[in-house]
């Protein structure tokens, strides 16, 4: 059985509570999830206190914990869990904005957003207020960014993980970062 085959049988098997099931998926995806979140940290500030482990393992630890996932195939698992570390690297990023300087994050163009510099968590706040305002208007767009920029997938690597072909993924990219150019933009101080 191939390696993504599995990963799907696995990933439905636990979808149908088997708790076996997802005790034998980590390995399977272990090296996959360790190269997300290393792209997710290489866009960090160089003083964070999570790493790529950590960050595979509390992610997964969060997955989990939920207990109606209906996983449909690989790319979802890979989809919720790049979600899962961004939505974790976001919370260490507010505690860190609130603990060196309080108050709301600043208000910044979308290139330097895109960027993410490494001493800046208000950078990475101020992305993420934007993404979740897209997903509110287009989710599928609010992922492609999500993947494209967070996880450092390439066009194709979206396209499998979403199901859609690489021409929606483009057109998908091109239409969010326009978006997020505006939003971003117009919330200027």
């Amino acid at each position: 059985m191939s390696s993504s085959h599995q990963v799907t049988q696995l990933l439905s098997n636990w979808s149908r509570g088997d708790p076996k099931a997802r005790e034998e998926l980590l390995p399977l995806v272990y090296d996959e999830l360790r190269r997300l979140a290393h792209s997710y940290l290489r866009r960090e500030r160089s003083d964070h206190t999570l790493q790529a482990t950590a960050l595979v393992h509390e992610a997964y630890l969060r997955l989990v914990d939920q207990s109606d996932v209906q996983w449909s195939n690989r790319g979802h698992f890979f989809a919720i869990t790049a979600q899962a570390m961004r939505r974790i690297l976001v919370d260490h990023a507010r505690g860190h904005q609130a603990a060196k300087r309080g108050g709301e994050g600043e208000k910044i163009p979308l290139e330097d957003a895109f960027a993410l510099s490494n001493d800046r968590p208000d950078k990475f706040l101020a992305l993420d207020e934007s993404l979740r305002r897209l997903a509110e208007i287009d989710g599928r767009q609010e992922q492609v960014v999500e993947l494209r920029v967070f996880a450092g997938m390439n066009i194709e690597e979206i396209a499998e993980v979403l199901n859609i072909s690489p021409a929606t993924v483009k057109r998908d990219w091109t239409m969010a970062k326009a978006w997020l150019s505006l939003e971003i933009g117009n919330k200027k101080d």
